[in-house]
């Protein structure tokens, strides 16, 4: 019954030996709100997205916008296929034996636990270092980083992270029950395999090395950006630095916060094997951390936008009565500023203009 190598029998395992409970109407509640939440703070995105693609779908913008579609619609599919899935086992009281004979289940939802949490980190990287290609190569960016180059970058992400979801699968490694025998992921209890090891560590360490790199290209954007403001006379580029460094604050701690301790504990009990001490409670704490990720993830990129941060900073002037900031810095769209400034910056021909003009004073 323990055996990993049978996939008809391996997911049942645990269920021997349940060391982990959790309250069931609690539990519906809290799947039912996640999802709920999830499905319709995405759908709002979703539709924000593709208003603005009809708008920006010829300008540089539009690269941005495909891949925080992709983002929000992987969130939204997650939402839904993990969330009904998760409902449907708290309705049927956890009896896996009754409606999972073949595990065919719970390697669907193993499977879709892996996509659906590699994926985003994934394209959220991916957005990391197209923010930070298009403010500190502007040209290049506005040159190359086309529609249909966004398009494939979005079809290799997904397609990486389905094969490493179908890893185990095409192994005949079959996706484990887990104690709470709420959810299916890699086996987490009594790890002794060197393969169910790296399928942990493989998950977390590409996980943490997508937060790595969207960490790294969101620093080199915002020192970038008050580079920029510090150098520059111009106003109008005041807005874009205000605006693009509060949401790269907002990424870097929502995703930091939200993933690490998933991540962080599949880590250890992968190195640890058997002797981890992480307890069932720990790794569902640690989940639900990881979907708060997926709730949060439209409000962060697309709702935390001008407008809303205008609206708050005249809530904040009003309360506080201080005058931080004149609100006419809002005017220009924020991705038009930071091309037309880093543009100008990086143009040879204001160079020759700017060396010409010490000859032509001489001259006179």
């Amino acid at each position: 019954m323990n055996s990993s190598k049978s996939p008809g029998l391996a997911g049942f395992g645990v269920l021997k030996n349940t060391t982990c409970h959790t309250e069931k109407k609690i539990s519906v509640f809290f799947s039912i709100i996640f999802m709920t939440v999830g499905i319709l703070s995405n759908s709002l995105a979703i539709a924000i997205l593709m208003k603005a693609y009809q708008r920006f779908r010829q300008k540089s913008k539009a690269s941005f916008l495909l891949l925080a579609s992709g983002l929000v619609v992987t969130d939204l599919f997650g939402h839904l296929i993990n969330g009904a899935i998760a409902v449907f086992v708290y309705a049927s009281d956890k009896d896996w034996i009754r409606f999972n004979q073949s595990n065919i289940l719970c390697s669907v939802f193993g499977i879709c636990m892996v996509f659906f949490g590699l994926c985003p980190l994934f394209l959220g990287s991916v957005m990391a270092v197209e923010r930070c290609i298009g403010v500190t190569k502007p040209i290049f960016h506005s040159t190359k980083m086309t529609s249909k180059h966004v398009k494939m970058m979005l079809t290799m992400v997904c397609l990486f992270a389905v094969i490493i979801a179908l890893l185990p699968i095409l192994r005949f490694r079959a996706y484990q029950i887990q104690a709470s025998r709420t959810w299916c992921f890699y086996k987490t209890e009594h790890v002794e395999d060197w393969e169910d090891r790296f399928y942990l560590l493989l998950f977390s360490c590409l996980g943490l090395l997508a937060l790595a790199i969207s960490f790294l290209c969101n620093a080199v954007t915002g020192i970038t950006l008050l580079r920029v403001k510090f150098k520059s006379q111009q106003r109008q580029g005041r807005s874009h630095h205000f605006e693009m460094i509060i949401q790269l604050l907002a990424i870097m701690c929502v995703s930091c916060i939200c993933w690490s301790p998933f991540l962080v504990t599949m880590a250890r009990i992968g190195i640890n094997k058997s002797h981890s001490k992480e307890t069932c409670e720990t790794i569902l704490f640690a989940l639900r951390m990881a979907t708060w990720n997926q709730i949060l993830d439209p409000w962060v990129y697309i709702l935390l936008r001008k407008a809303v941060l205008k609206n708050l900073y005249k809530i904040t002037r009003g309360c506080c009565g201080v005058h931080i900031i004149n609100l006419h810095m809002w005017e220009l769209s924020s991705i038009k500023n930071s091309l037309k400034v880093a543009a100008i910056s990086e143009s040879p021909v204001s160079s020759k203009q700017v060396n010409l003009q010490p000859l032509s004073s001489t001259g006179q």
